[in-house]
């Protein structure tokens, strides 16, 4: 049974003054008086459910209600002699969790599901007689809300009831519409509870219920819990706002006067729409007072404008812009860029002739409905021939409503097995309340990643390719070659190079570039269990390693200039048959460059003469190669392997420290013949890591 019950009238303060919104507020003793009650009519509904069916049915009218009588039937017969803390009978808790659902629009299974969600856990009804009753979807969805128990589970029992809820909502998302519709019932009465037990109750409702129902779009439910949980962890704050909002309410409010000249300035333009007044919560008003300080009266509400369309809300759009002075660091459009939670809407200020500003959100009346409801809005989403919920409870169905972050979730989530980890980690991952979506390099819409903002390519590599981006070596972000530290943005196109050599792993300062849970996990068990190659990533940088071999001289070039020593510029390496000239340098040396290199330009420009080069009938021939590459281990040894299978001698070479895991190698060359320079420029870019190879 829930201890989460308690006396909703022993702790007022903790309740905002929800009537504004015009939500039904519950008479819990008449329900109680209700639901105990003799039999009645099987053609009529029990009086205690009566509300539920009206609610239901103002979304849903032609709904078969006779199912919803049975669920009630069962709940309350099961939960009968149960008492709620608060002197209640227990049914009147599943009764107020199905009117929060009912009002949002949820469709009759879910209400089904809620008036039963505790009957597995707190009763002798079986998950195989609600299987029974009332089919599959009712069975998958109360498992999915049942508390897994302390005895078995001990301190691990909340974490694990966590994942395990989480999970069902992979497989269906009225699994936790359920459960937020019931912490909201439960904060709503919490009153009585220990100061400590309410402020536990509070933060988890804070760290985790408040972020989901955020990323599920159920703002109507939000709002009501950020305002419940402010007032008992916040209690100086929260009296303060509601001084706040005490003072002005004897002030002339200015929203009656400013909607109306909205409405005018729409009916004079031919836009049909609907103006309302909302009222901020109290949250809301203590954001806005620390942004903005001293709060005048148009700051306790904003205009909402219902349209028909799309296209009317960019005509309203239009239309406010024109009459009224805008403020345009307050313009957002939700509509062309939604959010990853569902919401779309457009917002807007203005300023008033008096000086007011007031704040606009322009939306149509569906876009309203999914605002304020969020996925409760969809309905049933397996009505329409998707997936049947697997016959084994281990297997997945993919919900064809599942958002990315929740994909993501779910996949870390496996490779956390420790409760404590799982807890931890699932807090910081929904302190993220932002998403992006970048794609892969086809660009198809089946080629999105959707991660949380601020994430970088390495966060790309792990939710792509799982445990083999411990391979990553380097990326392509909208065709340009960056680190693996670099952050994304939304809409980036993102390349993954991987290394071929199986044994390459991340590097420890990987860490400190990864935001999701799916990298930073794996990355750190991959650290753990190779300690010697975590402790070799952090090692200093070393010094630049230079292999030198054999003379450095002009090659095969030979200057119109008897017995004066030759060579091949360093900045351009000419070879055969490269177009050439030279000039004599401090020594009486000839140095000899390729003709468009910029240093004949400088050399002419001043007035020096060049010195006629030719190149000798010998094929062989000498040049410096640049290769840049992404760090990894061995990569040194394959690059030299690749030039020595064509046959090239190395005359010196050096590698730099790496930078942001890229590495450059410089490397004279020994050529036998020129013609062979492309096919080795060639064989060098092949080897995995390099990703550019060109004449120094």
């Amino acid at each position: 049974m829930s201890a989460e019950a308690t006396n909703p009238d022993a702790h007022p303060e903790a309740r905002p003054e929800l009537s504004r919104r015009g939500r039904t507020r519950l008479d819990l003793r008449r329900l109680g008086r209700a639901a105990l009650l003799g039999p009645v009519s099987r053609d009529r509904l029990p009086d205690a459910i009566g509300h539920v069916a009206e609610a239901h049915r103002a979304h849903h009218p032609d709904a078969d209600l006779s199912v919803l009588r049975r669920a009630y039937l069962l709940a309350e017969s099961s939960h009968r002699g149960q008492m709620r803390k608060s002197g209640e009978p227990y049914i009147t808790h599943p009764l107020a969790v199905t009117l929060i659902l009912a009002e949002l629009g949820a469709e009759t299974t879910t209400l089904t599901a809620s008036l039963l969600h505790d009957t597995v856990e707190d009763t002798e009804v079986t998950l195989d007689q609600v299987h029974e009753e009332f089919g599959a979807e009712v069975r998958f969805i109360v498992d999915g809300v049942t508390k897994l128990e302390k005895v078995d589970y001990g301190d691990a029992a909340e974490p694990e009831t966590f994942r395990k809820m989480l999970v069902a909502t992979g497989n269906d998302v009225r699994v936790m519409s359920i459960k937020l519709a019931d912490r909201l019932h439960n904060m709503r009465t919490l009153g009585v509870m220990r100061p400590e037990k309410q402020a536990r109750i509070a933060k988890v409702t804070r760290d985790v219920l408040i972020p989901l129902a955020e990323r599920l779009g159920v703002q109507a439910l939000k709002t009501e819990l950020e305002d419940l949980v402010f007032a008992i962890l916040h209690p100086e704050e929260y009296a303060h706002t509601r001084a706040l909002i005490a003072a002005h309410s004897g002030d002339r409010d200015p929203l009656p006067a400013i909607a109306e000249s909205v409405r005018t300035v729409l009916r004079e333009a031919g836009i049909a729409a609907q103006v309302q007044i909302r009222p901020r919560h109290f949250v809301s008003v203590h954001r806005i007072s620390l942004k903005r300080g001293e709060l005048r009266g148009s700051d306790l509400g904003r205009l909402l404008v219902l349209v028909g369309e799309n296209a009317d809300c960019y005509g309203v759009l239009g239309e406010l812009h024109t009459c009224f002075t805008p403020v345009v660091s307050e313009f957002k459009d939700f509509i062309a860029v939604p959010k990853f939670n569902l919401y779309q809407s457009l917002h807007t200020a203005f300023a008033t002739p008096e000086g007011y500003v007031a704040e606009v959100i322009v939306r149509t009346r569906q876009m309203h409905r999914v605002a304020e409801a969020g996925v409760v809005a969809l309905g049933n989403p397996y009505a329409t021939g998707a997936p049947e919920v697997p016959a084994d409870p281990e297997e997945e169905r993919v919900d064809p409503t599942r958002p990315g972050w929740l994909s993501r979730l779910l996949d870390w989530q496996q490779s956390a097995p420790d409760p404590d980890t799982f807890w931890s980690v699932l807090r910081a991952e929904l302190a993220q309340d932002r998403e992006i979506t970048v794609f892969r390099e086809d660009g198809s819409a089946s080629a999105a990643i959707s991660l949380p903002a601020g994430a970088s390519c390495i966060d790309a590599a792990y939710a792509q390719y799982g445990e083999a981006a411990h391979g990553c070596i380097g990326a392509r972000v909208n065709g340009r070659l960056t680190s693996l530290a670099s952050r994304l943005s939304d809409g980036d196109t993102v390349q993954l190079l991987l290394a071929q050599d199986a044994s390459s792993g991340p590097a420890a300062e990987w860490l400190e570039h990864a935001r999701t849970p799916a990298a930073r996990i794996a990355i750190s068990s991959w650290l753990q269990s190779h300690p010697d190659r975590a402790m070799a990533t952090t090692t200093a940088a070393r010094a630049p390693l230079s292999v030198i071999g054999a003379r450095g001289d002009g090659g095969n070039a030979v200057a119109d200039l008897p017995d004066a020593p030759v060579r091949l510029a360093g900045c351009c390496t000419p070879v055969p048959p490269d177009a050439v000239a030279g000039f004599v340098v401090r020594g009486g040396a000839v140095t000899v460059h390729r003709v468009q290199c910029a240093a004949v330009a400088r050399m002419r420009a001043v007035g020096r003469a060049p010195v006629a080069v030719h190149w000798r009938a010998t094929a062989d021939c000498r040049v410096t190669l640049l290769a840049e590459s992404f760090g990894r281990p061995h990569l040194l040894a394959d690059l030299t392997e690749a030039i020595a299978r064509e046959g090239v001698e190395v005359v010196s070479a050096t590698v730099e420290p790496p930078v942001e895991q890229r590495v450059r190698h410089t490397y004279t060359l020994q050529l036998p013949d020129a013609a062979g320079l492309p096919a080795l420029m060639r064989a060098m870019r092949d080897v995995a890591g390099v990703y550019d190879v060109s004449r120094a």
